[in-house]
């Protein structure tokens, strides 16, 4: 039987962007439980951002406060969180600065170049408190000029690689990841490929927004994690994975791919540890760490509470389809996919104990004045 193939493979490519449009399998309409999660963090991040950001100080030298969002996809949640930051600075302001004119504030949407920034401009509230400015490019290089910035937000973002690890396609390397597409129940060398990995990923963004934040300037970061020490088979997103490379090895063996597409194909998707964060900040030493916590980001499930698979799918399809595209046919995906929502409904009582506290974490970076 011929197999079905697709051409442009990508093997040493990042992630590829979310799915674009308003139509009903848009990432637009599927990131609901992205911004519940979010929002977990809300308060504390509120705190942090209103005790640490000194507008006086920051005003002294510009009237307009400067925010990017960083992997902003394609909204509605990047508006929503804009508007909550700009709402904290201008409490903040009415309180320490009562008798001064408000400042302006301008923010910059940042993702991909492929990022369907129409539909990001064409979905912006229309009646908005700020200047809007898109800005294509990776975030783990130069994105802005020097001390251009006072706020920086990314969510859910960071847990994505730059590229995949090296050494996963290799058959003669120990980290090949033969059978899988992710460290999820892999070697210690696969996983400790991807720490590698992510930990010079954190690293080069941090250079970069050194450059571009002003001292006093704010990083605020909510990404997955996993606690210190636990395998991340053992949570939904390790479970999910398993069951992807499950069926696409079965798809193999019907002759429709080959085993070797599904040993080229690995998710550069990793959610580091908070050790492993805090260490990668320590060592870049640019930023102090202002407050950090983990938290459970589906805190909704209950006994009585469920996920909805086909929702959960659809979020998940709206994030990652386009990886899965570059690399097999559309037929496949769409089997896989439709398969998944099967599988892992067999197991929803496993994935649903799976979303346990510290598996999302948020970090309030500050820059210092040194550099």
């Amino acid at each position: 039987m011929a197999t079905l193939v697709n051409d442009s493979i990508l093997k040493k490519a990042g992630p590829v962007p979310v799915s674009g449009g308003l139509g009903t399998d848009s990432y637009y309409n599927h990131s609901f439980f992205q911004k519940i999660a979010a929002n977990v963090a809300k308060d504390k991040i509120d705190e942090a951002i209103s005790k640490k950001l000194d507008v006086k100080s920051l005003l002294s030298s510009s009237k307009t406060i400067r925010l990017a969002d960083l992997g902003c996809a394609v909204g509605p949640n990047t508006f929503d969180a804009m508007q909550n930051i700009i709402d904290v600075i201008k409490l903040k302001c009415q309180t320490h600065l009562p008798t001064s004119p408000m400042p302006e504030f301008q923010v910059f949407f940042n993702d991909q170049p492929a990022n369907d920034f129409n539909t990001l401009f064409k979905s912006i509230p229309p009646k908005r408190e700020y200047f809007a400015a898109g800005v294509p490019g990776s975030f783990y290089g130069r994105l802005f000029p020097d001390s251009s910035l006072h706020v920086v937000y990314s969510s859910y973002a960071l847990h994505w690689l730059s590229k995949v690890p090296e050494g996963l396609e290799d058959k003669n390397s120990p980290a090949w990841n033969k059978g899988r597409i992710h460290h999820a129940s892999a070697a210690e060398e696969v996983r400790r490929a991807y720490a590698v990995q992510w930990a010079n990923d954190l690293s080069n963004f941090l250079n970069a927004r050194a450059r571009e934040i002003v001292p006093g300037g704010i990083i605020v970061i909510v990404t997955h994690s996993i606690p210190d020490g636990m395998e991340y088979s053992e949570l939904a997103n390790g479970m999910m994975y398993n069951c992807m490379a499950s069926i696409l090895l079965d798809i193999a063996k019907r002759g429709l791919i080959s085993e070797e597409q599904v040993d080229a194909f690995n998710l550069p998707t990793y959610a580091a540890p908070p050790g492993e964060f805090v260490s990668v900040v320590e060592n870049n030493e640019y930023f102090n760490i202002v407050t950090m916590g983990e938290s459970n980001p589906s805190p909704w499930l209950t006994d009585d509470v469920h996920v909805d698979m086909n929702e959960f799918v659809n979020h998940i399809r709206a994030a990652m389809e386009g990886m899965f595209n570059k690399h097999f046919a559309r037929e496949i995906v769409n089997e896989m996919f439709e398969r998944l929502e099967v599988k892992l409904s067999e197991i929803s009582v496993e994935m649903e104990s799976a979303y346990k506290d510290k598996i999302q974490a948020f970090y309030v970076l500050q820059r210092n004045d040194s550099g």
